[in-house]
């Protein structure tokens, strides 16, 4: 299986989406193809400066927090110290992004990360606060992000998409 894969994505991460053919990974271009074949409901914001928040956040994520404790980076973190060395490391910066996303939400959030619409930095958020879950982050300090979360998780898009809901899940991590 692993050998299909490399085939697949080289860089042997997931997501992986194979369309028309070709291969796109990354989150966000999958989410931007999507957006612009499947335009409705959009998950971009019509008004250039709440699509701007949207990607900023969306960038927050991606590049600020989630590669920084990344399953893979913390596998290699956790060679060189202990297990409570490596969930410190990654409490750190969920911590770190966590602290500048609430303050970012504090000025563009409405129901959801920007706004009362879901878009794309709200997908971008769930699965970050899903590690930081994992990793026992207290999120008292971020209520914004949590209420925002809670909300979202609400939603039957978010549940079906759970990664404890995927047929790949292992058994003994399914919800």
């Amino acid at each position: 299986r692993k050998e299909e894969y490399i085939a697949v994505n080289p860089m042997q991460m997931v997501p992986a989406f194979v369309v028309d053919g070709a291969t796109l990974t990354q989150s966000i271009p999958i989410m931007e193809y999507l957006e612009e074949k499947y335009p409705s409901p959009a998950i971009l914001p019509k008004d250039s400066l709440q699509r701007a928040k949207v990607r900023e956040i969306c960038e927050i994520i991606a590049s600020g927090i989630q590669p920084i404790q990344n399953l893979v980076v913390l596998q290699k973190v956790q060679k060189l110290s202990s297990e409570e060395e490596k969930a410190e490391w990654a409490k750190f910066w969920i911590n770190k992004g966590f602290i500048a996303l609430e303050k970012l939400l504090e000025k563009c959030s409405g129901q959801y990360c920007v706004g009362d619409t879901v878009t794309m930095a709200d997908m971008c958020l769930v699965p970050q606060v899903g590690n930081a879950k994992r990793f026992k982050v207290d999120m008292s300090p971020f209520p914004l992000i949590s209420k925002i979360n809670d909300e979202l998780e609400k939603l039957e898009e978010f549940q079906k998409a759970s990664p404890f809901k995927q047929p790949d899940c292992p058994e003994d991590l399914k919800a």
